[in-house]
Parts: structure tokens; sequence; C-alpha cells
């Protein structure tokens, strides 16, 4: 070993070096101290040197590994070597970690990703974590990122990392609330979950496991990962992992172990160590995503394995430990039986069975303690199934009364106590169900009659049984007396009872009975306490009287600290689950050991208590009652005229408010209706203009002799006008052409007539003729030719006039698309002036209705005035009759004064003055009054 070590130091090769360290590694193994002591140095060196080279790298770390790991100490004891020392593994890791450097070098090379230097790396701060554990997680707390470096190992592919990985973290996180937290917001708990779920969660292998204790590390102490946890919604993620078959034979023992974690791991989120209210917001949680359901099939369901059915009835029961709405729900159960059967029962049976076994016995005993729990509801279903009114005469089903019965009376000392502390808790803190117990009847035999349950509790006390039925009896009776005056009248009732009681006190006896003599001391001193002097025979003084010649004082008192002197008292008063290593420790309730803690040092001072002081602070206690009712009675009577006269004033406020609303609403409204009217007139005012604009722009219009039938009129006359004018030159070019015809016929008449003057006799008479149609002819061109003329004339007025008819025309038809943008216009603003006026409508109705509203609570108003103005007028009468009575007594007065002064005996000036200005006024008052 030492030339290997030279060799490491001094050798200038890194073949060299990386085969001596190969060769210290197989040697360290065998020869673990020698390894340790000369080539630790040289390894770390190594380690800080040659990180270039993984493999001497990973032969190094192998090496510290094997020496300061304690894992092969098993392998050397089969081989019968010496047994190293147990602290061996712890000294080495001492040497390694003094230099801090020596483990953030570690947590440099675990960050590699080769295989072979991350792996060796992981295993051996694991194995420094296990051997100094609280050292090296300060050492890597104060490391940059170093906690954040090893979570990434459970992101690693390679599957030996990521679980190596786990059980790293495992060792990091033990009992370092700092740590915890750092590694919960990395994400931790959604890896986990998540490898879980990868490995089959229940189902999986020792992975799994794995994740479970570090999720229990995580969580368990740690309120604020508890919270992380239940805020980031992983609560609903644990459901699948408690969904079993039908078919439960046959689980693997990794399985059973997997599901007793994950039902520690409910546990830790629930337990009644934690903060109330972070307690009850992971039950209801629990409840609200079907976890508690889930746990209730588990509960039911047939051949799951004994231990997991116990660990999942403590679960429930923690579960709906104090939450009401679990506690409801957990009443609802019913097991699949036939007829079925309420879960509650089904687990009483299993507690009252001796047959079964005792641990389960006691998960079911804490599950009725955790359902009754702050359950008044529960207590009073539980108390109801014993009273005589709600009993089943027929007998077809047990109820969860009768079974506590069976258990309380049975042979069996376990199912006595169970039974008794069972049936305790279902009168924890009330009242009511201990008065209401008193009624409970008993059928002991044929033929005897039925004796009530607090009598039949004490004969069994009073005929010696088993030290654990008599303590279990005890406890009741101390929760049942306690705070409730009329049971102890009931105790006291029986003769018997307190002669045990001194009997069992005063005796000395064994170290066994000691704790039953305290519990008797603790019962009497409850029957004094809470005694109301209702028994002659039994009033406080005689009992302590009794004490004082039978036990003594000071007996009594040191026998009434055997209780919590007890060392299964104190186990006891730890936590309230039962948790007892064999049934013969099963003495003390967690929720006795509280009430045993409030009474042992108020019950003291009433023994020592003279029967003076008792007088006196009875009497102070009545006295303060006394007052205390009346400044109660005068204090409810104020605050009820308090309340009266705040209503009264409030009604007022709130009526004058309404009113003034009301008022400032009317006035808000006329000037709105108002200033909507003036809005209306405007609008009205407007259209008005706009229609006299189109009435104006018609009659310039028709002004120019625009209308449009005119105009085609006129077209209609010009157009036979044309046709006339056609007409007529036609006619004019005939009349033409006749005269041209006769023009050149005349011409030829002349020379013929030269030529035949002389040929032709009767030639001239027919001249003569033609002349006169000659002349016919004339005058009628002549006419023709005016009436040409004339027609002209006409043409050329008829052309001016289609000239302008053209024009007007033409401005016409530019009118009538103005004329028809503005009829556009002038409809789109009609529309408008609906709308509004719609809309103003409907405010009308809305402020008539506001209007109706405030008239009928002005009305309302106006009758309450009315009416104080009544009362106002009563008054004033009632005080006019006062000061006519007085008016009277006044008149007798002075008439009996008179009287005394016509008898002789004197009477003082000044009253007479006053008596006769008073009978002045009187009189002049009786006689307006007459008139």
């Amino acid at each position: 070993i030492q030339k290997l070590c030279d060799r490491v130091a001094s050798s200038t090769l890194l073949d060299d070096r990386r085969d001596a360290v190969r060769a210290l590694k197989s040697l360290s193994k065998k020869y673990r101290l020698e390894v340790g002591i000369q080539a630790m140095e040289h390894l770390i060196h190594v380690l800080q040197t040659d990180r270039s080279d993984s493999e001497i790298i990973g032969y190094a770390l192998d090496t510290l590994y094997n020496v300061i790991s304690n894992d092969l100490e098993e392998e050397e004891q089969e081989e019968n070597l010496p047994k190293q020392v147990d602290d061996l593994g712890s000294q080495f890791t001492e040497i390694f970690i003094k230099q801090q450097e020596n483990v953030t070098l570690l947590l440099t090379l675990v960050e590699e990703f080769d295989f072979h230097v991350r792996w060796p790396g992981v295993k051996l701060l694991t194995s420094l974590l296990k051997q100094q554990g609280p050292q090296v997680q300060q050492i890597i707390l104060v490391s940059p990122m170093g906690v954040s470096r090893l979570m990434d190992l459970l992101a690693d592919s390679r599957e030996v990392i990521r679980n190596d990985g786990v059980l790293l973290l495992q060792q990091l996180t033990k009992s370092n609330a700092a740590i915890q937290k750092i590694v919960a917001f990395e994400n931790a708990f959604e890896r986990l979950l998540d490898i879980i779920t990868e490995e089959g969660n229940s189902d999986g292998g020792i992975v799994v496991e794995d994740c479970l204790l570090l999720l229990q590390n995580l969580l368990k102490n740690n309120n604020s990962n508890q919270n992380f946890f239940k805020e980031g919604s992983y609560i609903q993620r644990m459901k699948p992992w408690f969904e079993v078959g039908d078919d439960n034979c046959g689980w693997s023992a990794q399985k059973v172990t997997n599901l007793h974690l994950m039902l520690q791991l409910v546990r830790v989120l629930v337990s009644p160590t934690n903060p109330p209210g972070a307690t009850s917001s992971c039950q209801k949680a629990m409840f609200h995503c079907g976890l508690l359901q889930q746990l209730c099939t588990i509960l039911m369901a047939t051949g799951v394995p004994a231990d997991i059915l116990t660990e999942t009835i403590n679960t429930v029961s923690e579960v709906i430990r104090g939450c009401q709405i679990n506690q409801d729900y957990f009443a609802s159960v019913n097991a699949p039986s036939n007829p079925p059967r309420p879960a509650i029962v089904v687990l009483l049976m299993s507690m009252v069975n001796e047959r079964q076994p005792f641990v389960l016995r006691c998960a079911v005993l804490y599950c009725f303690q955790c359902f009754l729990y702050k359950n008044q509801k529960g207590q009073g279903e539980i108390v109801s199934t014993l009273l005589p009114s709600t009993i089943d005469a027929t007998g077809n089903s047990v109820s969860a009364g009768q079974l506590l019965c069976g258990g309380l009376f049975s042979t069996d000392s376990l199912s006595n106590w169970c039974a008794a502390v069972a049936l305790a808790h279902a009168l924890q803190e009330n009242a009511t169900l201990k008065e209401q117990l008193l009624r409970v009847q008993l059928a002991t035999s044929i033929g005897n009659p039925p004796v009530s349950l607090l009598q039949q509790c004490t004969n069994i006390l009073s005929q010696g049984s088993k030290v654990q039925t008599r303590v279990g009896l005890l406890m009741l009776l101390c929760t049942w007396l306690s705070n409730c005056s009329i049971a102890v009248t009931h105790f006291l009732h029986n003769p018997a009872n307190i002669p045990f009681l001194t009997g069992q006190i005063a005796e000395n006896l064994g170290e066994e009975e000691q704790l039953v003599q305290g519990l008797c001391a603790l019962l009497l001193g409850i029957s004094i306490y809470y005694n109301d002097n209702s028994l002659e025979n039994y009033r406080k003084e005689k009992l302590k009287q009794l004490i004082e010649k039978r036990i003594g004082r000071e007996n009594f008192v040191e026998k009434l600290g055997f209780i919590s002197k007890h060392e299964l008292y104190s186990r006891a008063a730890q936590k309230p689950q039962p948790s007892f290593s064999s049934p013969d420790h099963m003495m003390f309730d967690h929720e006795f050991t509280k009430l045993v803690k409030e009474l042992e040092g108020v019950i003291s001072k009433a023994i020592y208590k003279s029967s003076e002081e008792d007088k006196k602070e009875e009497e102070v206690k009545k006295t303060l009652e006394q007052h205390d009712n009346i400044v109660t009675h005068y204090k409810k009577v104020i605050r009820e005229q308090d309340q009266e006269l705040e209503e009264l004033k409030q009604r007022i406020n709130t009526l004058t408010s309404q009113n003034e609303q009301l008022q400032a609403t009317v006035t808000q409204q006329v000037s709105q209706i108002q200033q909507h009217k003036d809005q209306y007139n405007l609008l009205k005012v407007q259209l008005g203009k706009d229609t006299q604009h189109h009435n104006s722009h018609s009659d310039t219009f028709q002004m120019n002799g625009i209308q449009m039938e005119e105009v085609s009129k006129w077209k209609e006359e010009l157009e036979e006008w044309k046709n006339k004018h056609e007409l007529l030159q036609a006619q004019l070019r005939e009349k033409d052409s006749v005269i041209e015809r006769m023009k050149s016929s005349q011409l030829e008449m002349g020379t013929s007539e030269q030529s035949s003057q002389t040929s032709k006799p009767g030639g001239l008479e027919h001249n003569n003729e033609l002349q006169k149609e000659l002349e016919a002819l004339r005058s009628q061109i002549q006419l023709q030719s005016a009436e040409i003329c004339k027609l002209q004339m006409e043409n050329q007025k008829l052309q001016v006039t289609n000239v302008t008819v053209d024009a007007v025309l033409g401005d016409s038809s530019a009118t009538a698309a103005n004329n028809s943008e503005l009829e556009g216009r002038l409809q789109q603003e009609i529309k408008e002036l609906k709308n509004e006026v719609k809309t103003l409508s409907e405010e009308k109705e809305s402020l008539k209705q506001h209007l109706d509203s405030s008239s009928s609570t002005v009305a309302i108003l106006q009758d309450e005035k009315s009416k104080l103005q009544q009362e106002v007028a009563e008054s004033k009468k009632e005080q006019d009759d006062l000061l006519v009575l007085l008016a009277d007594q006044d008149q007798k007065l002075s008439a009996l004064k008179i009287k005394l002064k016509d008898l002789g005996v004197p009477v003082e000036d000044e009253d007479d003055i006053e008596s006769g200005d008073q009978g002045d006024e009187d009189e002049d008052g009786d006689e307006e009054e007459q008139d």
C-alpha cells in the first residue's frame, strides 16, 4: 500500500498513477484501515489534479467509498475477519470533511455526466452523509447551488444514478428543515410523484419505497412544505395510489411496504400535531379529491392484509378527526354486507371481539375516538342508539350502543376498557348527553327489574374485577360526572357508592391497585366539586368530613397524585393515538389525561376548604350569580332598547334619506322632463322650418312656371303648334304653286286675248269672269299672307317659349335631385324625432312610476307624520288635563286657606298673595271656560 501511494504521489505518467489507484481500490475492501490512513490524502490530490481523466477519478472515488462506507462490515463478519471499529467510517469521514473544499470538489464531480465519475461520486457523498450527516449538510447548504446540483440527479436518464440520487437526497434531508424547503422548492414533489407513477404506484419496486421515504422526510414536521404540497394540488395525485382491485389475495411484501408508506404519508399531512388550520385544509382537500372515499373502500374491502387494514383505519381516523364534513361522510359509509351495515358498527364489532389482533382493536378505538372528536352530532347519534325510544325491538340489527354496552359488560377486560373509553368519548364536553345517558336502563336478567347504566357500572366496579376493567369504568364515570351536577346527584343517590370509594382509597394496597385508588379519589373529588348539595346526607361539607375521618386530607391528595405520576399516564398524554406495546399497558386515554390535569388542582383546593369558606364561597357565588343575573337582565333590557332605538333611528334616517333622495329625484326628473319638452319643442320648430323651407322650394318652382303637369301640357301644346305650323307651311306652299300657275295662265290668257279679240265675240265675258276670280284669289292670298305672318310671329314666340321651357326643365331636374336629397334628410330627421319621442315617452312612463313610488312613500311618511301629530296632540291634551287638575287643586288650596283665616289660623301673606293671585287667575280661567 505504501509503494502504491508513492507511485500515486510521484509518478509523472498518468497511466502509472491510474494503475496505482486501481490497485489501491482492489485493496481498499480488505485493508480498509491501512488504505484509509495512508492513501486518503493522495486520493484527494488525484481528484484535484487529474480531473481530465475520468477513469482515474472513478477509481479514486470508488476507493474513498470503500474506505468510508460501513456497508461492507457484514461481509467481513461472514468471513470471520476481525470486526472493524464501528466508528471507523465516521473517523475517515471526519478527516475527509475537515477541509470543506473536499465536499465542494465532490459536488463539482457529481455534476459530471460521465457515468464512471457521477455514480461513485453520488455513492461517496451518500456515505459521507450517513456518517456525519449534520456537518456535511451544513457544508452543502453554504455551498453555492449545492442542493440544486444534487436535485439534477433526479432528472438523470440512467436509472441507477437516479435511484442512488433519491437515496442521497434521503440522507441529505434528514432533520434539516432548511434543506427540506430548498429541495421542495426545487420541484422535488413533481419529480418524485412522476417517478412513483412511472414505477407503477403501489405495485412498483424498491424505488417507489425510496421515493416515499424521501417524501416523508420532506413533509414530516415541516409546515411550510406541507402547505406547498397542498397548494400545489399534489394531494389529488395521491388518490391513484390506493386504487386496489377486487382480488386482494397474494400481495407481495414490497407492495405491502409501499402501501404502508403511502398511508403514513397521508397521516403526515393530517397529523394531530400539525397546526389545526393546515390539518383542516388537508382534510377537506382529501375529501373533495376522493382520497377519503378511496381509503374507505380499502377499509371495507376483503382480502386486505391485516397490517395494511390496521394502518388504513389509523389513516382514516386522522383524516376525519375534527373535520365535520369528513365525519358526516364516514357516518354514511356502509359495509358491503347483506343487509348493509354502517362501517362504524362493523368496526365496533371488531373492537369488542377478543379474537381480533390487539393492534387492530386499538386502531378501531382510535377511529371511533376521532369520529366523535368535536362532533356533537355524531355523539348524539351514538347515545341515541342506547336510549329506550330508539332501540330496535325486533333485534334484526345491532346498533353501536348495543355493541358498546356488550363490550362494557363482557368477560374480556380489554373489551371492557375499550368500550368504556369509547362511551366516555361519546360524552366528552357534552352536558346534554350526560343527562340523557342517565335514562338508559339495562335488563340484567329475566325476572329482575332493569337497572340504570350508571348503577350497573358501579355494581361491576364494586365486584372486584380486573384492574384494566376497573380503570376503564372509573375513567367513564369521572368523564360522565364531571361538570354535570345531575349525574353527581344520581351517583350519590346510591348509598353504596361513597362507602366503596372511601374504602378503596383508605386501604394500603400494592402498586397495581394504586392506580385504582387514585382514580377512586378523583371520582370522589368530582362528587364533591360538582355537588349541588341537593342530597342532605351527601352535602359537600359532610363528604369532606368523611374524607377527614376515614382517609385524611393529606392521604387523599397523595392518592390523587398517583394518577399523574404513573408512567402509563405520561405515555398516554403525549399523543391522541392509543399506542401500547401490550394489552396490559392499556390503562389511560389521551383525552382523560387532559381531564385529570384540569381537575387535580381544583379538587385538592376544594378538599382543604373549611365549611365556613365553602359557605362564604357559596354565598359569594350565589350573590355573584344573582348580581350577574340582574346585571345580565338589565344588560339584556338595555341592549334590546338600544337595538330598538338604533333600529328606529336607522329607520328614521333611511326614511329621511329616502325622502330626500325621492324629492331630489322628483326635482331632477321634473327638470329632465322640462328639458325634454324644450328639446321636443325645438325639434318641432326645426321640423316646421324644414317643411316650410321645402314648401318655399316648391313655391319657387311654381313661381318659375315649373309645375310638372303644366310643363307637360306646354310640351303637348308646343307639339300641336309645330304640327299646325307644318300644316300651314304645306298649305302656303300649295297656295304659292296655285298663284304661280295662275300667273302663268294669266300671261297666256293675255296673248291669246289679243289674237282672238277679233275671232271670238264671247271672249270678253269670259275675261271678266277670270278677272273676278283673280281678284278673289288675290284677296285670299293677302289674307293667307297676313295669316302666315301671324303664324310666323306665333312660331317665333313659341320658339322663345320652348327655349325658356327647356332651361326651366334643366333647372327643374337639378331642383328635383336636391328635392329628393332633402326629402331623404327630412325622412331621417323624422325617424330620429320619432325615436326621441318614443324614448321621451318611455322616460315619461318611468318618471311616472318613480313619481308614483315617491308619492306612495310620501303618503307613508305623511301617515307616520299624522300619527306622530296625533300622539303629540294626545300628549298636549293630557298636559291640558293635568293643568286643569292643578288649577282645581289651587282653588281648593285657596279655599282652605280662606277657611283657616276665618277660623283664626295665621297664614303667611305671600301664600295669601300667591293664592289670591292664583285664585284670580283660576277664576278668570273658569269664567273664560264658561264663556
